[in-house]
């Protein structure tokens, strides 16, 4: 009876497979369908707010040394980040 309760409850119009069902793989296919969700905007200003927070609470200790590894470590990381963007603008385009 629980069996007959739980198999009605999970198989469902969803969960039935299709001769369409394919797994999920990184194919050149299946990324060409895909589009990049976060602009450069908007990582880059995430990428900022996150740094400004931890740089904030650096100045609050007085800790010279802390925050000129948080600007150090900023800027290497906003690089990186443009950088892989970049790359990433390059590949939608083809």
């Amino acid at each position: 009876m629980i069996f007959d309760s739980l198999t009605k409850f999970l198989d469902t119009e969803e969960s039935t497979a299709t001769p369409d069902d394919v797994p999920p793989r990184l194919t050149h296919q299946a990324l060409e369908g895909l589009r990049m969700s976060r602009s450069r905007e908007r990582i880059l200003t995430n990428l900022e707010e996150m740094y400004r927070e931890a740089f904030d609470r650096a100045k609050e200790t007085t800790d010279p040394a802390a925050m000129a590894s948080l600007d150090f470590a900023y800027r290497r990381e906003q690089l990186y980040f443009e950088i892989l963007l970049d790359v990433r603008d390059a590949i939608e385009k083809k």
